[in-house]
């Protein structure tokens, strides 16, 4: 059950506006909280914006008590109509500065014209010129966060944030993708090749292709899942790692297995090798990009590892 704005009184106004207040301080210390180990300087932009909000705060809270007395009702943003409905902060793990300046910078817009409306619609001379004041306050909000990111956000600090993020992007997203790329793309060799060679019908090599693929992606994702928790690591939510893990592992021996769908044995032999070979250079170049290892060394590593799983899977087929 919901209420239209245009029907709260200003006492129930006042509640609410009290309401977001406090929304949005826990909101930006939830941030200052998430970001403090990793990016300082943000967790200390978001900190100084929170004590803007408690000032917002502690104004309406004064002004309620000589209106309306010691009581305040719980009235939220979903009880009224209008409102955006938002995650909330700890279910949006791992945090990212930038989704995070977003949501601030539209709380920001939506709280201010609340303001605005609610000045409009209220009779009470104090009660408007304080509604009033704070849809300005939260105008000058913009401005002070650009003062905040040029005083706390120099290019220097900028750059040590942005090569933090590169460094947990790497270890959150690219270690457990390229972990699961590297097993579903070499792991599944041997047993598609030696149901090909063995039973040279597609079909039959398709099957265990596909058993081969889901059953190794079952698996990586357990077990990159169940490694650790993040905590201590910092590499993250398990349950993400380990559907990513999970995900790529599936996706890299899916790609070798799908020619098998071609009917010609021949065909789909060759195709396959083909992919084999595409998704060894592909998992070269990443270790290359993103884990700094000099493409030459990623490739031989690569490459000779897949290879000796190639052959073993042709061997044990064709014995």
């Amino acid at each position: 059950m919901t209420k239209a704005f245009k029907d709260l009184t200003e006492r129930e106004i006042l509640a609410l506006a009290i309401s977001l207040e406090e929304e949005h301080e826990r909101i930006y210390a939830d941030y200052v909280e998430g970001f403090r180990d990793h990016f300082p300087a943000t967790a200390q932009w978001f900190e100084t914006m929170r004590g803007e909000e408690s000032g917002h705060r502690r104004r309406l809270i004064d002004l309620y008590r000589e209106r309306f007395g010691e009581h305040i009702p719980l009235i939220r943003r979903h009880d009224v109509k209008g409102f955006v409905q938002r995650p909330a902060v700890w279910l949006t793990h791992p945090l990212r500065v930038d989704a995070a300046r977003g949501t601030v910078e539209a709380m920001e817009l939506e709280v201010r014209r609340f303001y605005e409306r609610a000045a409009g619609r209220v009779t009470d001379a104090k009660i408007r010129q304080l509604l009033s004041d704070l849809a300005l306050e939260e105008r000058k909000h913009v401005a002070t966060a650009e003062t905040l990111d040029r005083e706390l956000l120099p290019e220097e600090v900028r750059h040590e944030e942005d090569e933090t993020k590169r460094r947990l992007f790497v270890l959150q997203i690219v270690q457990p993708a390229l972990a699961g790329l590297m097993d579903g793309s070499v792991s599944t060799l041997a047993p598609l090749f030696a149901a090909a060679f063995a039973t040279r019908d597609s079909w039959d090599a398709f099957l265990v292709g596909v058993a081969a693929s889901v059953g190794a992606g079952i698996s990586m994702g357990f077990a990159e899942a169940l490694s650790d928790d993040g905590s201590l690591t910092g590499r993250g939510q398990p349950t993400l790692r380990g559907a990513i893990c999970g995900l790529m592992t599936t996706v890299g021996g899916i790609g070798h297995t799908l020619p098998f769908l071609i009917p010609n044995f021949g065909v789909a032999m060759a195709i396959a090798v083909a992919v084999v070979a595409l998704e060894l250079a592909v998992i070269s170049w990443i270790r290359y990009r993103f884990m700094d290892t000099p493409l030459l060394q990623a490739t031989f590593q690569v490459v000779v590892g897949g290879v000796l799983v190639f052959i073993s899977g042709i061997l044990i087929g064709s014995a």
